[in-house]
């Protein structure tokens, strides 16, 4: 049962979840509650998610594990997003990696690629914003969201 306030229209909030295949991956980020937030979107979608929370921890996870994609945020104290991304380019060139920032516009329109970032997202951001970025960087998610 939905409750509403009379007068005050609703959202058309659709939590359908579309079928998409199970994927590994890796969330990088220091904030306890973001890292939570994210794994509990990409598990209701079926992902297996994996925890890093910080860049070095990150690298020493790629080294002994396989990920669909990485997703990490932009500030992080001790290395920055970009700087793990191009780390992670360095040695897994094909590596699919999502940046999460509140910082997006400002580095979009600053005319410096993010090297090694395949998509990036602003925070705030929704479970259709992952999506649609999973989307984006993995071309077998795309083939099935559109059949």
């Amino acid at each position: 049962m939905r409750y509403f306030s009379p007068g005050i229209k609703q959202p058309n909030i659709q939590m359908v979840k579309p079928f998409i295949p199970m994927k590994r991956i890796l969330v990088v980020d220091d904030e306890p509650f973001v890292v939570e937030a994210i794994k509990m979107m990409l598990a209701f979608d079926g992902h297996e998610v994996e925890i890093a929370t910080n860049g070095k921890e990150a690298l020493a996870v790629l080294e002994t594990d396989t990920f669909d994609l990485v997703i990490t945020d932009f500030a992080s104290p001790a290395m920055k997003g970009d700087e793990l991304a191009a780390a992670i380019k360095a040695r897994l060139p094909k590596q699919p990696i999502v940046m999460i920032t509140a910082y997006a516009e400002m580095l979009q329109s600053s005319g410096h690629p993010l090297p090694g970032v395949d998509f990036l997202i602003g925070k705030p951001f929704l479970l259709e914003n992952l999506r649609e970025a999973i989307a984006k960087v993995l071309p077998e998610i795309k083939s099935f969201q559109s059949t």
